[in-house]
């Protein structure tokens, strides 16, 4: 939903990850996968990714190759050092409707990761069609029209690209326009999915993607934060709900998902039961060194509104119940944890984020540090603006 939103912020620090994604982040990748089973699959398939090398995807190639199948990546070729020994590498640009490499060739199932514009989907779809028996595609909780007052399930109404066909959308127009364009052109993505694979297609829609590799920063930052300790600006009242989803889990879970042959469409978030924004500020710290210095100061969403403190940007993953693009409603997991989804701890993936974010370059870390987040003077401005206000009221 909010991922409309932080899209463009995100993009603009992107490339400040880019000094991680070496073969030294692969083998921290590697170290950090933690993947829960590497037993063999009971039948060893040939899986295409198209993308693997961003932030799922190397997760994605690790527990397939230790589960016994065999895998192709389809992609430019820019940061293949990222992936480990035995994967087979496919160069092209899908953006340049580049797609010869994918011609003549079978695979027992695809998964397509870095969509952004359904004509990517139907130039890989043209080529794929008749040689493959599942279609994967990763979408989005963002597709959802959160502002009608719904239950979000898999059939909740979706948003909807209404300003003509959306094949004809260029990448350069949907980087203008990314706010408004991004939920609206995955599901039109959806649709050209649906159009060419039908009933093989299966369609995911993570929520925040976190853990170690992530280069927004938009989880790592409350673990990097907690661990710096002293008094620390919390959103709302702590009851705000929060949904995300460990890269990994969401990874080794698409994996098991083509070895069963499950279709059909799936929100895949965590945790498994609601947590809470202080459930998951107090998780951490606990994760961490519960004797630590730390003092969560929990402000009113009214009063950061306006001190101009952000949803989402100045203090990540929070989503206050009064945000207008939400509809403050938990999404539906229920069919996702039916289909075999599962989640690893907090904890886990607090340490595991923090842990890949203090190995990184410094410039790196720096950029990160950007792109997510309240900087410290402004949040020792807010806390004492805070202080003061409740001293006078």
């Amino acid at each position: 939903m909010t991922e409309r939103r932080d899209f463009l912020r995100y993009a603009a620090f992107a490339g400040g990850a880019l000094a991680l994604r070496t073969a030294e982040a692969g083998r921290m990748a590697e170290r950090l996968s933690g993947a829960t089973d590497f037993k063999p699959a009971p039948k060893p398939l040939d899986i295409l990714i198209l993308g693997g090398t961003g932030l799922t995807g190397p997760y994605q190639v690790r527990y397939a190759l230790a589960r016994g199948h065999t895998v192709t990546v389809f992609n430019r070729g820019r940061r293949n050092d990222r992936l480990p020994p035995g994967v087979t590498e496919l160069i092209g640009d899908r953006n340049l409707h580049q797609t010869d490499a994918l011609r003549g060739k079978r695979w027992d199932v695809v998964i397509d990761n870095p969509v952004s514009l359904p004509f990517w989907v139907r130039d890989a779809a043209q080529v794929l069609k008749d040689n493959t028996n599942q279609y994967v595609f990763i979408s989005t909780i963002s597709v959802y029209d959160t502002k009608r007052p719904v239950t979000i399930d898999e059939s909740s109404p979706l948003l909807e690209y209404t300003a003509g066909d959306p094949l004809a959308v260029t990448q350069e127009q949907f980087v203008k326009d990314v706010e408004n364009l991004y939920g609206p052109l995955k599901t039109a993505s959806e649709r050209e999915a649906l159009k060419w694979f039908g009933s093989r297609t299966t369609i995911i829609r993570p929520t925040l993607i976190v853990g170690p590799g992530d280069g927004s920063f938009r989880f790592t930052y409350w673990p990097y934060r907690i661990a710096k300790g002293g008094e620390i600006l919390a959103p709302g009242d702590g009851s705000d709900v929060v949904q995300l989803i460990d890269a990994r889990d969401l990874a080794e879970w698409t994996i098991r998902v083509v070895e069963n042959s499950v279709f059909g469409t799936f929100n895949a978030a965590g945790p498994r039961s609601p947590l809470t924004m202080a459930e998951q500020v107090y998780g951490i710290r606990a994760a961490f060194d519960g004797n630590r210095d730390v003092k969560f100061t929990w402000v009113s969403a009214e009063f950061l509104a306006k001190q101009k403190v952000s949803p989402w940007g100045d203090m990540p993953t929070w989503i206050p119940r009064s945000d207008p693009d939400s509809s403050g409603e938990h999404v539906s997991i229920a069919r996702a944890l039916a289909a075999g989804l599962t989640f690893r701890p907090l904890a886990t993936t607090a340490i595991d984020a923090l842990e890949w974010f203090n190995a990184a370059p410094e410039q790196a870390r720096a950029q990160m540090i950007k792109a997510a987040g309240i900087d410290p003077a402004r949040e020792a401005a807010v806390l004492s603006a805070w202080h003061a206000s409740q001293k006078n009221g």
